[in-house]
């Protein structure tokens, strides 16, 4: 078999053989049932699997992917899954088919809403093998152990499984499903593994094949030789050692600086060394809420990250939740197409103290320690959108306030939205994914999702020219910006920061290290004249 090509989504090479998840059990024949004692195999099932995965949660070392686990518990326990496995017993089902069927209709319902819900159909589907396996008393689904080093191999890969990797042991990821905003594209960045998704005829390869992968091109070569095995790991080894020693600003090698900030959820999520937060997540305080959380415990939520990083910037991300990441106490009405709905920024205008609360809070925060704090919306459209949520933020003390540029209008217009807002943050996810009208799971479209889609980077390039126009910085905090070679191309285009996963700054900050910022200009104007992604990739990486 020839050399098979995938979308990388966290960079790095790794090289080893090939090991196989394998498949959850089916259910058996159905059976003759005693309903109420299958309503109590399958309650039993729903403690087993929440046990298990909090105990994953607790165990884990990094605190998106503890997160991610605990979003899991929430879902395999929720009231509404659990009333549906209690009709299907109704009607005649055991506990094990009972729990297919009814995840079987909620994971049409995610499919059908589309946007953040589409993204969690996998999740659905993990969380139903473990349930299925749990009341037949099978062992959960996982990841094989071979015993020694190797390149994990999945159709796709659940947030439980790739969560608890050891980067010791799976040198890589492959999976033949999946796109570059997944849970394991992300919680691979995370763990620092690099990894391939939407890998067409992957699952062809026999277990026990060598193969190589590079999680920045997205090339897989199977049936490589034992040496060149061992000098792909080696020369890994070698670049990871050398990062690890890696600190201080980012800046090219003739000193232009660029700002390397980490992308966060929670205080956990802190790196010591980081020179600031460009990107914080504040959804996590909001998740599985019927009321939203009191003023007194977001206050105390911001300020320990604030108090953290005393004299660095971080940024706020205002709620990002709305009819494509639905929170109970919001209680918005069913869309038709929640990504194009009422998200983001805009939920204010139906409830508009979720927003008040909030940036009285930040602004308590921020006074209570010497971080420099920043605030942006989300989901902004229009200019007038823009130098409303200005307004607001002054009038509650703040002195920072940007958006984040994530919608075509708004980057199209970036010199009249920076007109009253001081800064702007571009989000490339869903940037992309409003651009190519390519819902961001939507396997069979992943490549229009790659940012180095030459449109997506002309967008880019309109707001870096508008802020060199306003004196006023322009950063990215989606995660293309964790790319050691499009962060070279974003540079050249006048980016002035870049906001990622903790992890992966070291790469970035050598990157840049490694080039002049005319080199890095070049590098912009060859990735604009190109008509395709892999023609802009080879302007970088020839």
């Amino acid at each position: 078999m020839g050399e098979l090509q995938g979308i990388g989504v966290s960079p790095g090479r790794a090289a080893g053989p090939v090991h196989r998840l394998a498949p959850p059990p089916p259910p058996p024949a159905p059976a003759v049932i005693d309903a109420d004692a299958e309503r109590a195999r399958a309650r039993d099932a729903v403690a087993a699997v929440c046990a298990d995965l909090t105990r994953r949660a607790d165990l884990a070392s990094d605190a998106t992917a503890a997160e991610v686990l605990r979003a899991q518990v929430l879902m395999a326990g929720d009231e509404m899954l659990l009333e549906a496995v209690d009709a299907a017993v109704g009607g005649g089902a055991d506990a094990p088919h009972a729990f297919d069927a009814a995840l079987a209709e909620h994971r049409a319902a995610f499919e059908a809403a589309g946007g953040y819900l589409a993204e969690r159909v996998s999740d659905l589907d993990d969380i139903r093998d473990r349930l299925v396996a749990a009341s037949l008393g099978l062992p959960m689904p996982g990841v094989p152990s071979p015993g020694h080093p190797f390149i994990l191999v999945a159709r796709d890969l659940a947030p439980a499984d790739t969560a608890g990797l050891d980067p010791a042991v799976v040198l890589g990821l492959i999976t033949e499903e999946g796109g570059p905003t997944s849970h394991t594209a992300i919680l691979a960045r995370t763990l620092g593994i690099p990894a391939v998704v939407r890998c067409g005829s992957i699952l062809e390869i026999s277990d026990g094949v060598l193969v190589s992968l590079d999680g920045s091109s997205g090339a897989v070569a199977p049936g490589i030789s034992e040496l060149s095995a061992q000098a792909v790991n080696d020369a890994q080894r070698e670049l990871l050692a050398r990062r690890s020693a890696s600190t201080g600003p980012g800046a090219t090698s003739d000193g232009h600086p660029v700002a390397l900030l980490a992308n966060i959820g929670s205080a956990r999520d802190l790196a010591p060394s980081v020179e600031g937060v460009g990107l914080f997540r504040t959804e996590l305080l909001y998740l599985d809420r019927t009321e939203p959380p009191a003023f007194a415990e977001q206050v105390a939520a911001y300020q320990e990250v604030f108090a953290a990083l005393p004299g660095r910037k971080v940024v706020v991300r205002t709620l990002d939740a709305g009819a494509d990441k639905p929170l109970p106490f919001l209680r918005l009405a069913d869309e038709p197409n929640p990504a194009l709905g009422i998200r983001g920024l805009r939920v204010a205008r139906t409830m508009p103290s979720v927003l008040d609360t909030q940036l009285s809070a930040i602004a308590a925060a921020a006074a209570a320690t010497s971080a420099d704090v920043w605030v942006m919306a989300p989901m902004v459209a229009t200019a007038g959108e823009a130098a409303a949520f200005a307004v607001s933020c002054r009038e509650h003390g703040l002195r920072t306030a940007g958006v984040m540029i994530e919608v075509p209008a708004a980057a199209l217009r970036a010199g009249a939205v920076l007109r009253d807002v001081d800064f702007l943050s571009i989000g490339t996810n869903d940037l992309s994914q409003y651009t190519f009208a390519a819902d961001r799971m939507c396997g069979d479209l992943a490549e229009l999702l790659d940012p180095w889609q030459p449109a997506l980077i002309s967008l880019i390039a309109a707001c870096a020219a508008a802020g060199r126009e306003a004196g006023k910085p322009v950063g990215v905090c989606g995660e293309s910006a964790a790319d050691p070679d499009f962060a070279l191309v974003l540079v050249g285009l006048g980016i002035t920061s870049l906001s990622m996963a903790a992890r992966s700054i070291p790469a970035v900050r050598e990157a840049l290290a490694a080039h002049t910022y005319d080199e890095c200009v070049q590098f912009a104007k060859a990735a604009l004249a190109a008509d395709t992604p892999t023609a802009a990739r080879a302007a970088v990486r020839p």
